[in-house]
């Protein structure tokens, strides 16, 4: 599967995020601003693997051929066990 810039941005956001946690560790900031960060780095990291299997999805659906021994059923199945998985 290709990458495309929009999911690259997204984690590199998600890396400024985790440095800036990181500062706020190091500064001693108070617990719930920390948390309040560390769930909003969890939430962006969730909205990018769902991303990621929806892209993925949608191509392998359509590139599907009838000679491929996965069904689009098939497909669909181990997209959503990917999302499972990831929480």
């Amino acid at each position: 599967m290709e990458y495309n810039d929009q999911v690259k941005n997204r984690l590199k956001r998600i890396d400024g995020q985790i440095k800036g946690i990181l500062r706020m560790m190091e500064e001693e900031k108070d617990c719930k601003d920390v948390i309040t960060q560390l769930s909003a780095s969890r939430s962006a990291i969730d909205r990018t693997i769902g991303v990621i299997v929806s892209s993925n999805l949608v191509d392998c659906i359509q590139n599907t051929d009838e000679t491929e021994s996965r069904t689009q059923e098939e497909i669909v199945k181990e997209a959503v066990d990917l999302l499972v998985k990831s929480r």
